[in-house]
């Protein structure tokens, strides 16, 4: 949570140890802030994790989740400020889609009965 204390005065940053950091884009929709944040959780894991018998493929692919996370949320790339409706629209939805292509959500049917026999 960012304390409030500590935000800049253009609300387009926030304060922590002394280190300036770009906010969230406003603009999100909830849903959406909440899958780019769920991608972030995971990428911010597998880069901690990948120390612990990293196979080669295991951090970069952690630090690329963390990256486009990033970029979805509108914290790294072009500024979300300087980006029309229709721009960070455009870079959430790619985000999300490169995110969702490298990390399939399971198939939560394989294995279960229809319930036609």
């Amino acid at each position: 949570m960012v304390d409030p204390a500590n935000t800049t005065d253009d609300e387009r940053f926030f304060l922590h140890s002394g280190r300036r950091w770009r906010k969230t884009d406003p603009s999100l929709p909830d849903d959406v802030k909440a899958r780019l944040m769920s991608h972030l959780g995971r990428g911010r894991s597998g880069v901690r994790n990948s120390a612990k018998g990293d196979d080669g493929a295991a951090l970069p692919r952690a630090r690329r989740t963390v990256q486009l996370a990033k970029e979805g949320l509108g914290e790294r790339g072009t500024p979300w400020w300087e980006q029309s409706a229709a721009e960070r629209t455009a870079r959430w939805t790619a985000a999300l889609d490169e995110l969702d292509a490298m990390h399939p959500k399971p198939d939560r049917t394989a294995g279960k009965s229809s319930g036609d026999g």
